[in-house]
């Protein structure tokens, strides 16, 4: 009576022959990135996040969630403008400088990144009042210009000063 009473209590997993494999029994893992649809790891950033909050504060698990989606976002349009920048330059490789040239030439992601990017150079700018105009060339006898024209009807208005307007 013994043996059937031990056989008894003892649970069915252990009477069955245990085979090799997966249990099929429980569902497989599915990670939080995979369930948002995202690249970032959800679950690292909620650990950081844990670890960077003041005074034992809580982190829901939805903050974790959108705190990756926007990293993921950022990410993305910095990769898409360093890339349109690496194209005009016909290289297939994105170096700092077309990340430089990608962040300075957007005005909002320029406001978010103010930090210098190592290696990226410098954005060339020539300041509008350093930039003098063109001297304009005297008109040949053959051709009529309207100023020119302007001033041989009304040589009252050729003598008056003319006054600048201010724009």
């Amino acid at each position: 009576m013994t043996e059937t009473t031990a056989a008894a209590t003892q649970p069915k997993a252990t009477q069955e022959k245990k085979k090799g494999g997966p249990r099929k029994d429980k569902a497989k893992p599915i990670s939080r990135s995979s369930k948002a649809g995202l690249q970032f790891p959800v679950g690292r950033i909620h650990r950081h996040l844990k670890q960077r909050v003041h005074s034992g504060s809580r982190v829901s698990g939805t903050s974790s969630v959108y705190v990756a989606a926007i990293l993921e976002y950022l990410c993305a349009e910095v990769l898409e403008l360093a890339g349109n920048a690496s194209k005009d330059l016909k290289v297939k490789r994105i170096t700092p400088r077309h990340l430089q040239l990608a962040i300075r030439g957007d005005e909002e992601l320029d406001k978010l990144i103010k930090g210098t990017i190592a290696g990226g150079g410098v954005i060339p700018h020539i300041h509008k009042s350093l930039i003098g105009t063109a001297p304009t060339k005297p008109a040949t006898k053959g051709t009529k210009t309207a100023a020119s024209s302007a001033a041989k009807e009304t040589p009252a208005a050729a003598s008056e000063p003319q006054q600048s307007q201010a724009y």
